[in-house]
């Protein structure tokens, strides 16, 4: 154990609180200190023990918004590591006690020889961090990284996507405010939009739309239950299209597997939703070009896919532009982004394009946007509004995830985790404070907002509070929502029960669906 300070500079013209801290570094078998130097030299068929330097930091001053790192690295001869999220490290491990979950925001590993230069990690979210773990080195990975610790540096990060339109607010047109609230008509409308459009935010939204995400081909009982259940909007999912991570992008396989799922919902989807009164989202949830072994969309990286997806709405909107009964067009399900991407590929910039596309041919329908990080409230942090009009933010909610998915992203414990959680820290008032980001930002914006998933699975113990926790927010601030899901998986079912995955069965009447159908009688 070796003990350095970290200098903290002024930067962006911000005061850092955390200067003169000392780190006391503890490293693992091939790392090693030397002077100022941390070398982890790891050799080829040790990759398991790996070699990494962690020591705990402050971050109590960069509570509730970004926060970043640079340190200047070399290294040579870094293999594949085991698993696609190690490799290069250059991370913070820190835990929300909002959010009650473990983060590990990192910077992109690296292979190969790189010479001695700076590199950055940048934590995007408006998380609570007060005590965090950095970790230095090599994990899963063979070869020789040295970091300069005289060089670490804590930062406020420049998101690597255009943070923007800081003062815009958001307009939208009679036609999507309830009609009970048309004739408000909002003061702060900038001068260049017309009389008719509205602050959201400014009026009192009476009438929320309340439905669920669907199955991935909907039935005529399917839309017989929903109307029953009185929901009014519907999330339709195009779903399905699985490309292998590191194959070449097979654009053609994927318009084919689009235009099925196009007219399904052309056919018989939007017809029977209009003959009942409802809403539908037309959800985008497979991108072309599929996903890199970071989990990042390939069309972050590559030109010519990111054109596709923006001429795929263009497509979209020629078909669609004026049908009865769509909410809004849902770009880009769950964007994330890690690192930097190409030039006006970021997540941000290609719902932009794809948005401006779409206005070129439909002046109305509402556009969805959704933040990175998977669409996570904390994202909001660093979401941009567009300066075009009726464009609604998308929100999807899981915090705590290690409630809303015990036994599902995890193995679960002996004794599952409750909600209300009295030892974690976990109820309503959490909920709240996750969800605090997407509030500022509407209140900010004046911007509509949407919650397009939530949910927790079916055996985690108080999943029923969870969910009408959940719904009492979302109605208190006028957020229309849907819930994840209804009868695509077992697990997220309403119509199922039982303690795992393995031993769910049909059930006609459950506390979560008790939680759901009174949401819907609002």
């Amino acid at each position: 154990m070796k003990k350095f300070p970290l200098f903290l500079p002024v930067l962006f013209a911000t005061s850092v609180a955390a200067a003169g801290q000392t780190l006391n570094w503890t490293t693992t078998k091939y790392a090693r200190i030397e002077g100022d130097l941390l070398i982890a030299d790891v050799p080829v068929g040790e990759e398991t023990t790996g070699g990494l330097a962690t020591a705990e930091i402050d971050l109590s001053a960069w509570d509730g918004r970004s926060v970043g790192a640079e340190i200047t690295a070399s290294g040579r001869g870094i293999g594949k590591p085991l698993h696609w999220y190690n490799g290069l490290k250059f991370q913070f491990e820190y835990e929300d006690p909002v959010a009650g979950d473990w983060f590990y925001p990192n910077t992109p590993s690296r292979r190969g020889d790189f010479p001695a230069q700076t590199i950055r990690l940048g934590d995007f979210g408006a998380a609570t961090r007060r005590k965090a773990r950095i970790v230095l080195g090599l994990q899963e990975a063979s070869g020789h990284a040295e970091f300069d610790l005289s060089s670490l540096r804590l930062v406020d990060p420049v998101p690597p996507w255009p943070v923007t339109n800081q003062n815009l607010r958001c307009a939208y047109s009679d036609r999507i405010i309830s009609h009970r609230d048309t004739e408000a008509q909002s003061d702060s409308a900038p001068n260049n939009q017309s009389t008719n459009l509205c602050d959201f935010v400014s009026l009192c939204e009476k009438d929320a739309l309340r439905g669920l995400m669907s199955p991935h081909r909907m039935t005529k009982d399917d839309f017989d239950t929903l109307q029953a259940w009185g929901a009014t909007l519907i999330r339709y999912q195009m779903w399905g299209y699985r490309q292998k991570k590191g194959d070449p992008a097979d654009l053609d396989a994927y318009d084919r597997w689009l235009e099925g799922k196009l007219d399904h919902f052309d056919t018989f989807v939007l017809p029977q939703a209009v003959k009942r009164g409802m809403k539908v989202v037309l959800d985008l949830h497979e991108a072309p070009g599929g996903k890199t072994a970071f989990n990042e969309m390939n069309m972050l990286h590559d030109p010519a896919i990111a054109g596709h997806f923006v001429e795929t709405w263009r497509r979209i909107a020629r078909r669609f532009k004026g049908r009865e009964g769509i909410y809004g067009y849902d770009l880009n399900n769950e964007p994330l982004q890690a690192g930097e991407a190409a030039p006006g590929c970021d997540f941000w910039t290609l719902q932009k394009r794809a948005a401006e596309a779409i206005r070129e041919i439909d002046p109305e329908t509402p556009i969805l946007i959704e933040s990175n990080l998977q669409d996570s409230p904390s994202a909001f942090a660093t979401l941009s509004p567009l300066d075009l009009t009726n464009i609604i933010y998308e929100v999807h909610m899981y915090v705590p995830l290690r409630y809303t998915h015990q036994g599902v992203l995890w193995k679960q414990g002996e004794r599952p985790d409750p909600y209300p959680n009295a030892e974690k820290g976990w109820n309503a008032e959490t909920l709240r404070g996750a969800l605090a980001p997407v509030r500022d930002f509407q209140r900010r914006h004046g911007a509509k907002i949407y919650v397009g998933e939530f949910s927790a699975i079916a055996w985690a113990p108080g999943a029923e509070q969870y969910l009408r926790d959940c719904i009492e927010i979302f109605e208190d601030y006028g957020w229309d929502w849907t819930y994840h899901a209804f009868r695509e998986w077992a697990g997220w079912s309403v119509e199922h029960e039982g303690p795992d995955a393995s031993r769910l069965v049909p059930a006609a009447d459950t506390p979560r669906k008790r939680a759901l159908l009174d949401g819907f009688r609002r």
